[in-house]
């Protein structure tokens, strides 16, 4: 079934606030393997100029792209979610993401096309903080794998 390219364009309300914990940071930065002590400790981050510890840069992506997965899970956008692997990542950043952020993601689907039978998705996610300012844009492409002969 061919995606209703009608959703291009359209923006999705921001989601519920994402509070960014000191937690979260350190074990999305072990995760990495990465040793920044600005992503555990708050006084090196201060030393840093940040007011807490920062996150990593793809930290992010754990909230833009659950805001993404529920964009595409509209019904009547026609994409079958069982199918989508990952395509693509990239983030603008205005400022890193710190402890202490209270986070939405306002969505947007930027192009649907479809490409051997494949469905791809391309989808912003503009990232604010609590006051309203940006803080990062995330550009996600999503693929919707052909299905196979037999398959539905």
């Amino acid at each position: 079934m061919a995606l209703d390219q009608s959703f291009v364009g359209r923006n999705f309300p921001p989601t519920a606030p994402y509070e960014v914990g000191r937690e979260k940071i350190r074990e999305f930065a072990e995760a990495l393997g990465d040793p920044n002590p600005a992503y555990t400790d708050p006084e090196a981050a201060r030393q840093f100029g940040h007011r807490d510890v920062i996150a990593p840069p793809t930290f992010v992506f754990t909230i833009t792209f659950r805001a993404a997965g529920e964009v595409v899970r509209d019904p009547a956008f026609g994409l079958n979610y069982d199918r989508v692997v990952h395509g693509d990542q990239r983030f603008v950043y205005s400022r890193p993401v710190q402890a202490g952020d209270r986070l939405t993601v306002t969505s947007t689907i930027e192009a649907v096309k479809s490409l051997a039978g494949n469905d791809i998705v391309d989808i912003r996610g503009e990232v604010h903080d609590e006051a309203g300012e940006h803080v990062v844009t995330a550009f996600t492409k999503l693929v919707a794998r052909a299905a196979e002969e037999g398959e539905r």
